[in-house]
């Protein structure tokens, strides 16, 4: 069994179907995990990363950040993309060749050739912080697809239906796995599972996800 911490990505990425549309891409990103890692602290340098405010005013256990021409965001007035980070009031840091790169040969490997992000967002999870199943619905267009990259501790990724009812699969994400997601299931609920303790030699007791859509 490949290591749950193997940094190599020197191991052929296994191709996982999800669902129509939805492909786990195992250790993809793996072999560029310092990149994406060094990428990550200097967006957070930028736009340093928040506890954001739901709607209903609840405080977001998970801490984010954005980089791209847009970044998600909620508060009170609800959730939206901004072209400029609220806290600084300035545009959110480029999206870094690194992630462009992986996500458009991440999409390809799945069946999505063209994609090309426009937004990104990054969260940072640790242990007991979860993310409730929700919808992507805050895009423009859902004829493009999701690319999300799993960095340092492992976390229990849950895949649902259109239906926040319907059945909910549950995939083990480890260091380097990407999972894309378009067509038929790009409006599929998903989230994450309390997040367990753990080190991971790269980032510690945390757990990166880096998302990029096509917002705008």
């Amino acid at each position: 069994m490949q290591d749950l911490f193997d940094p190599s990505g020197e191991k052929e990425a296994l191709h996982e179907p999800l669902d129509e549309g939805a492909m786990l891409l195992r250790g993809f990103a793996a072999a560029r995990d310092t990149m994406l890692l060094a990428a990550i602290d200097s967006i957070a340098t930028a736009a340093p990363f928040r506890r954001m405010i739901t709607p209903g005013g609840f405080e977001m256990s998970v801490a984010m950040t954005n980089c791209g021409t847009a970044g998600w965001v909620t508060d009170r007035k609800g959730y939206r993309y901004a072209r400029h980070d609220p806290d600084s009031g300035k545009p959110w840091p480029h999206l870094p060749k690194e992630f462009l790169d992986l996500a458009k040969a991440a999409a390809m490997e799945a069946g999505f050739p063209g994609f090309v992000p426009d937004a990104c967002l990054v969260n940072r999870y640790e242990p007991g912080t979860r993310l409730s199943l929700h919808q992507d619905r805050d895009e423009a267009d859902y004829g493009h697809p999701i690319v999300s990259v799993s960095l340092g501790l492992p976390a229990t990724f849950q895949f649902g239906g259109l239906k926040r009812s319907d059945p909910v699969k549950k995939v083990a994400l480890r260091h380097g796995d990407v999972v894309v997601w378009g067509g038929a299931s790009r409006l599929f609920h998903h989230g994450v599972l309390t997040l367990k303790d753990g080190e991971h030699p790269l980032t510690g007791r945390r757990r990166f996800n880096i998302t990029m859509r096509k917002a705008l």
